[in-house]
């Protein structure tokens, strides 16, 4: 934690410690969840999620020395409402308030936005043409790009200019892609040979899109002889 705080020139680090982990309170070691389960209960407060949704969570939080990293931590144990367990978060710089590293704790999920938008809507994941890690490292900086380039589309530049929040990016792909579609209508009904064009389209199309074969039809295939062999039944009888 140490060392990635440097690395970003002294920011504050945050994590999570596992129930198990050690403390040090007052000379004694335990667990941390031994420590919040026993010595320092927790009481309830209004946490912001992600800057939105307002909710109310269980939390106690105290300055521990951690053992296995050999120095004092800003320790937080927390549980947000209907949940029986706490989740323990441990940040590395201690003057931060309580209520600051939960919320700034919940920002973590926006990771899991950007990997959203990078398999599912992007098509990064099940499309890419390139795998292992030199494709995902070709994906990513190709996805970046590709987000950067969606910042430029008129309906998100205004967004952007007037302080409201992004467009997504699935979105957007929808909105240009029913915007090509059309330009495509528009431009077919224009042309002097709509048919050509169409046909034209057509064949495009079926050079593009190809249909695969499904794995999960088995028709075909050599599965093998699925059955007993009589020799080999007394085996069964020892």
């Amino acid at each position: 934690m140490n060392n990635a705080s440097k690395i970003f020139g002294g920011v504050q680090v945050i994590s999570q410690l596992s129930k198990n982990q050690n403390i040090w309170d007052r000379g004694h070691k335990k667990s941390v969840a031994h420590y919040f389960n026993s010595t320092n209960k927790g009481v309830n407060q209004i946490i912001c999620i992600r800057g939105g949704e307002k909710i109310m969570a269980t939390v106690s939080s105290a300055r521990l020395k951690v053992d296995s990293h050999g120095v004092k931590r800003f320790v937080i144990a927390l549980k947000y409402e209907n949940e029986e367990d706490y989740r323990y978060l441990v940040a590395s710089d201690l003057s931060w308030r309580t209520k600051d590293i939960i919320q700034a704790y919940s920002l973590r999920w926006l990771v899991e936005v950007f990997f959203s938008d990078w398999k599912l809507n992007e098509g990064w994941g099940r499309e890419a043409k390139q795998y292992d890690e030199e494709g995902s490292s070709r994906g990513l900086i190709l996805s970046l790009l590709l987000d950067h380039c969606r910042h430029r589309n008129p309906e998100q530049t205004t967004r952007i200019e007037n302080k409201l929040p992004a467009y997504t990016v699935g979105s957007l792909q929808r909105f240009a892609q029913m915007d090509a579609l059309l330009e495509f209508i528009t431009s077919l009904l224009k042309d002097k040979n709509p048919g050509k064009q169409l046909k034209k389209l057509g064949k495009m199309i079926k050079e593009v899109f190809q249909l695969i074969p499904s794995e999960k039809h088995m028709s075909g295939r050599d599965l093998g002889r699925l059955d007993t062999t009589p020799s080999l039944k007394y085996q069964a009888l020892n």
